[in-house]
């Protein structure tokens, strides 16, 4: 089906315009605070372009799903209100849909797969809604939703694909283009579509030649498929879960087909890279999906070199174990921690001497493991592992060098390229 300007689109799928947003953002005005652009002098340096984020981690659930579930509710007729809403969500959306709908005393019932983590159920639960888990994927509970809501006259509210969720989401363009109107260039995550959506038609309406792009984890790449008019075919884990999404809304696609310029994927590795330079350089949390605008930065540096460009940082729900592999990979990735194997005679003091060559060499050992019997070894010789926090890549060699020279064989056993 043609989305070009010249063709009606039916009534389900008609795009928002700037109006929406507009109105949008004077329903929301008051209720949610205006959340950070903040310059990152640090991330643009290492990225060769001057890099402005859109802080939108900073509002109280974590993420902007905020704005377009507050949009939503302040829309309800009263009838609508003392009925009830519904959603279905294993995330952000879940909690920012509870959060909300307590504020307005609107009654609210979250659907959540089975296999959602308890802390998830639990907080979501503490902003006030009644969660109820049912099904072993997304699509059994988002059935299930929509069977809820109508029996129990309850009105859905859809993560992304809504006119006045997407309106809602596109006021974070309005905030970021007033306080960075000399942008060139707006990366913003993908998932259903539904802020790329909103953010690029408030974008090209206030500043008709700015760029934007849009971004998708290679593992989903729904929206970019769909534009190309290929079969969707997604899976897989991902860092990025928050744009995990098998298919763009009915609402969504027309948005991003005709106010997107360009929708990239990034894999895993990127955005774990960008989940970690976002905590190391900028001291920010993000969430896989909200560090990924920034991933694509990093990886096509030449497209945005000398630009100045605005990166949104959707979410900031990160698993806090997540997060400490991230960083902990990250510092392997810079050779700040490496597993050195090293041989050593199995005589006394031979551990002792090997300690305070590293020692002496700066590096701060973190754990050791002794090997006699399971390595393939002399039996007269022993294997260490030694766990090591060093300084950097040319460091790690000199280690490396060091133990040589006197004698200890030492074999790099963690890749750090």
């Amino acid at each position: 089906m043609s989305t070009s300007d010249t063709t009606p689109l039916p009534i389900s799928i008609a795009p928002i315009t700037i109006d929406d947003v507009r109105a949008a953002a004077d329903r929301l005005r008051g209720l949610l605070p205006i959340t950070p652009t903040e310059a990152a002098p640090r991330l643009s340096e290492l990225a060769g372009c001057t890099i402005v984020l859109k802080l939108e981690n900073q509002h109280y659930t974590g993420s902007f799903k905020e704005r377009g579930a507050l949009n939503k509710l302040l829309s309800l007729g009263e009838a609508e209100r003392q009925a009830g809403v519904i959603a279905m969500s294993a995330g952000n959306h879940a909690q920012a849909v509870a959060c909300h709908a307590s504020r307005l005393g609107v009654r609210s019932t979250i659907v959540m797969p089975s296999f959602t983590p308890f802390t998830k159920v639990e907080r979501t639960e503490a902003l006030g809604a009644r969660v109820e888990l049912h099904g072993d994927t997304l699509s059994d509970a988002a059935a299930y939703a929509h069977d809820l809501a109508a029996k129990e006259g309850l009105t859905f509210v859809h993560p992304y694909d809504d006119p006045l969720i997407a309106a809602g989401q596109g006021t974070a363009a309005l905030e970021l283009l007033e306080a960075a109107p000399d942008l060139d260039v707006l990366v913003v995550p993908i998932g259903g579509g539904g802020l790329i959506g909103g953010m690029a038609v408030a974008a090209k309406a206030v500043k008709p030649g700015i760029q934007v792009i849009g971004v998708q984890c290679a593992m989903y790449p729904a929206m970019r498929q769909a534009l190309a008019g290929q079969a969707i075919a997604c899976g897989g884990a991902t860092i990025a879960e928050g744009i995990a999404v098998k298919a763009p809304g009915s609402v969504t696609l027309p948005l991003v087909r005709r106010c997107v310029d360009d929708v990239v994927m990034v894999g895993e590795p990127r955005l774990e890279e960008a989940v970690y330079r976002l905590a190391t350089l900028q001291k920010l949390v993000a969430e896989g999906a909200g560090a990924a605008a920034l991933a694509a930065v990093l990886d096509d540096p030449a497209r945005f070199s000398g630009k100045k460009v605005g990166v949104v940082v959707s979410g900031g729900n990160i698993d806090a174990r997540i997060l400490a592999q991230v960083l902990m990979r990250g510092l392997v990735d810079e050779g700040r921690m490496v597993r050195l194997r090293i041989g050593i005679t199995d005589a006394p003091g031979a551990l002792a001497r090997v300690a305070r060559l590293l020692g002496e060499a700066g590096a701060n050992i973190v754990e050791v493991h002794h090997q006699r019997l399971f390595h393939n070894v002399p039996v007269r010789m022993a294997e260490i592992d030694v766990v090591l926090e060093t300084r950097d890549r040319s460091h790690v060699q000199q280690l490396i060098a060091r133990m040589q020279d006197s004698g200890f064989p030492t074999e790099l056993m963690t890749e750090i390229s």
